[in-house]
């Protein structure tokens, strides 16, 4: 399977790999229900067919293992090396991959106030940030009271989260203008 092909079903039911059967039945009913076409709401038929196959090929025991074989080749590719996701991180840049995050957050909420929310997979993937990183970045988040988890299980930004977004935005607005001043002032 060419790695353009590749369908993460992890991602599209919003869980882990390491999700067990009653898991994954459950969000399988919950989005089914959710992005069923017959909801008026919220349905999307290509949404509901890239769920349904996902569930099909989780809950069958060996269609998952073949799956988790092509899954970990897949990851291998898209993730950096172990090498690099073991370096230590600075608080710098810590601190500019919770600004990321706060942003992803922000963007997905502002877009989509229905649906604000995203999963750890979605975050993982979008931030390039190796979950054993971004797990660390998330209980921050949550503890500052930046983000929250919504009744669905994903993850989305609070009031308090979008006030630090903006705050963020504004000081680096502040450092552009300061530096293209004395840059011009030279």
């Amino acid at each position: 399977m060419e790695p353009s092909e590749f369908k993460d079903f992890y991602e599209i039911l919003e869980i882990s790999p390491n999700a067990n059967s009653d898991t994954i039945d459950r969000v399988f009913r919950y989005l089914a229900q959710r992005y069923h076409p017959d909801n008026q709401a919220t349905g999307d038929h290509y949404r509901f067919a890239g769920i349904v196959k996902a569930h099909e090929v989780l809950r069958n025991p060996e269609k998952r293992a073949q799956f988790d074989i092509e899954y970990q080749k897949n990851r291998a590719r898209r993730l950096p090396s172990s090498e690099a996701s073991q370096k230590p991180r600075t608080p710098y840049e810590d601190n500019m991959m919770q600004e990321s995050l706060l942003l992803l957050l922000y963007v997905k909420r502002r877009c989509d106030m229905n649906n604000p929310g995203l999963g750890n997979l979605e975050l993982e993937r979008l931030s390039g940030c190796p979950r054993e990183h971004l797990e660390f970045h998330l209980w921050y988040l949550k503890e500052k009271g930046w983000i929250t988890r919504l009744e669905n299980g994903l993850l989305s930004i609070s009031v308090s989260g979008v006030d630090q977004s903006n705050q963020t935005a504004r000081r680096t607005q502040s450092a552009k203008l300061l530096t293209a001043q004395l840059d011009y002032a030279h």
